[in-house]
């Protein structure tokens, strides 16, 4: 049945793709037996949570998911290590894991991981396949989900394919772009730009092995895959059901705005990428329908929401991604204590499909993209150029009053521009306030930090946590020891979690941190802090992403106000400080939301009414409210 529902559209995005190849009608049989092949060796369990997704086809716009990705060794140890972390996460209220790459990579260099040498096979380090099974039965059994990436542009020069191809296999050398000589490298470079112009210039490198230059847009040892060549899609799409088959409820469909390379263009967000996901989509909805795919695409952001598909494909394409407008857009607000650029930037954000949706996050494994519209910078009074400039600068430090410890990644000559590395407290000031010991400094760092999260959790779309943010961790400086990561200042931001460190997230105190008594450590503050915030989220059915979110103005630049709502009526409207002094916001923005009688209103957060002062609602320094009526 689902096949015949899907047919049309596996035949048609075929056609698109190679159509113009004469063995287009073999591949397509290839790929439809092989999707029959992996149906019948997806267990029935797993048929089961198909059946019930089917039906439940907004499961994953509940406002009751809110995850966290994490490092397996950096977090755990081993697969069997995490096993035992599970109840901590099910403590601070996470039940959407992302183990970041979990499979089989190279010692030494692998880019963290996303250099895959087996995308079927766990890395011995961390366990097994088997391992792997069982974390998934725990997590379907606990009602928690897990999503694993899916390395989707290239893969590891140690792979079987790009061994092959060294030793002169035609076959597999196709599954590459390889070239003999310059000539056609030099027609991509000079349209292609860099990710990684300091530690890995130029998008080719030459194999010695080979007597070819072979592309790398990422690192030397990442060939990128030839989506041109059918074979290496239905490989792929195998390979991606087979990770659907080990119970994998989610795949994280990384650097898939590279996919498709095209000389004359810059290689990015072409249209054949997106009829790559398109295709593989439907393959899922075919084998394996209760999986969802997550768009990696950190792109501009009329480019992002492409991603979830655009008629007559609206939610035919991925059914999440990364909302990195408004992660950087936070992290610009918290630097300038300003919100015009954040209110200018989302108000033009285009509307994805209903059905889909975003993660919202702070911070996660990579740097800090500063990926806002110069026309909207100029909009708001600053210069694009400039206004990147004074960002990169105050999130390392390098500013007055700045108490950052953050770092430029990646600064390109060319064009002057870098992104932020840096833990999350390290960027809002908490590493700083600790070094000196200054415990004003830590309270604000703290309000700041909780602040932050509430709108992540709040805004519309699936929460996710990044590990270690939990426990105000602060950046690592190890890495300089070691000659695999220290090119890489990514790492600082990738910490190794310190157990006797997180057992000072139980409280000593239940007062508060600003009353009297003993002061509860930070730990124990941002933790419990967000303990309480995710448990709020998960009975707040205005959460829920159902489009339902409209930004409201205070007339105070400082701050930040959106209303949302669900079906029933009920609302919320969520108010921000971004600034560390005391602002205050008109009570007409109560009225233009519908909440008439201001003695009705109470805070969810802390079941208290919100301070009022002539007319106007009064905000401390960071502070924030879940405003609704009793």
């Amino acid at each position: 049945m689902r096949l015949s529902a899907n047919f049309h559209r596996i035949y048609t995005l075929m056609q698109r793709l190679y159509g113009s190849q004469e063995n287009c009608e073999i591949h397509l049989e290839k790929l439809l037996l092989m999707l029959f092949e992996m149906y019948h060796l997806r267990e029935e369990s797993l048929k089961k949570v198909d059946r019930k997704r089917e039906i439940e086809q907004d499961w994953l716009l509940s406002q009751e998911l809110v995850g966290m990705s994490l490092y397996t060794n950096r977090f755990a140890g081993t697969l069997q290590d995490f096993k035992e972390k599970i109840p901590y996460l099910e403590e601070l209220g996470v039940n959407y894991i992302h183990l970041m790459p979990l499979l089989e990579a190279p010692d030494g260099s692998n880019d963290g991981g996303y250099a895959v040498s087996n995308y079927q096979k766990v890395n011995p380090k961390f366990g097994t396949m088997e391992d792997l099974r069982e974390i998934t039965k725990m997590f379907r059994e606990k009602g928690m989900c897990l999503m694993l990436d899916m390395v989707m542009n290239h893969t590891s020069d140690q792979h079987e394919w790009a061994l092959q191809a060294k030793q002169g296999n035609p076959t597999f050398q196709d599954f590459y772009h390889c070239y003999e000589n310059r000539s056609i490298p030099n027609q991509f470079e000079a349209t292609m730009p860099q990710v990684f112009p300091e530690s890995a210039p130029g998008n080719f490198t030459y194999v010695a092995s080979l007597e070819k230059w072979v592309m790398t847009v990422f690192h030397n040892y990442q060939w990128d895959l030839n989506y041109t060549n059918p074979n290496v899609f239905v490989a792929m799409t195998q390979n991606l059901l087979f990770l659907a088959n080990q119970g994998v409820d989610v795949l994280r469909m990384d650097a898939v705005a590279f996919t498709w390379k095209k000389i004359g263009t810059t290689c990015q967000n072409l249209e054949e990428a997106h009829l790559i996901l398109q295709l593989m989509k439907a393959c899922c909805q075919v084998t394996a329908p209760g999986l969802a795919l997550l768009a990696e695409a950190i792109v501009a952001p009329e480019e992002v929401v492409k991603y979830f598909g655009l008629q007559p494909t609206s939610g035919y394409e991925c059914d999440i991604a990364y909302h990195a407008t408004l992660m950087a857009l936070l992290w610009e607000a918290s630097a300038t204590k300003n919100t015009k650029l954040l209110y200018r930037s989302l108000e033009n954000l285009p509307q994805k499909p209903y059905g889909t949706t975003w993660i919202t996050y702070l911070r996660c494994h990579d740097d800090i993209g500063l990926g806002f519209e110069d026309q909207h910078i100029r909009e708001v009074g600053y210069h694009p150029i400039a206004h990147r400039d004074f960002l990169v600068r105050y999130y390392s430090g390098d500013y007055e009053n700045s108490t950052a410890k953050g770092a430029p990644f990646m600064f390109n000559p060319a064009t002057g521009e870098a992104r932020i590395s840096g833990s999350l407290a390290a960027l809002v000031g908490l590493e700083n306030a600790l070094k000196v010991n200054n415990s004003e400094a830590i309270e604000m760092a703290i309000d700041q930090i909780l602040m932050l999260h509430a709108i992540i959790l709040s805004f519309g779309g699936l929460p996710m946590l990044y590990y270690g943010d939990e426990l105000g961790t602060t950046n690592n400086y190890d890495y300089l020891k070691n000659a695999d990561e220290a090119y890489d200042n990514r790492w600082m931001h990738r910490p190794v979690i310190d157990w006797k460190k997180a057992e000072k997230r139980i409280r000593k105190s239940m007062l508060k941190k600003r009353g009297t008594g003993k002061k509860n450590s930070p730990e124990s503050e941002i933790f419990n802090g967000l303990k309480h915030l995710i448990q709020l989220r998960k009975i707040t059915s205005e959460f829920a992403d159902k489009n339902s979110l409209k930004l409201e103005y205070c007339e105070n630049s400082h701050l930040l106000a959106f209303l949302r709502w669900d079906s029933n009526g009920h609302k919320t409207l969520i108010m921000c400080n971004f600034d560390s002094k005391q602002h205050f916001a008109h009570e007409g923005i109560l009225y233009r939301c519908g909440f008439f009688d201001r003695n009705k209103l109470v805070d969810r957060v802390t079941n208290k009414a919100p301070h009022f002062f002539e007319g106007n609602i009064e905000f401390a320094p960071y502070q924030f409210y879940w405003l609704s009526e009793q």
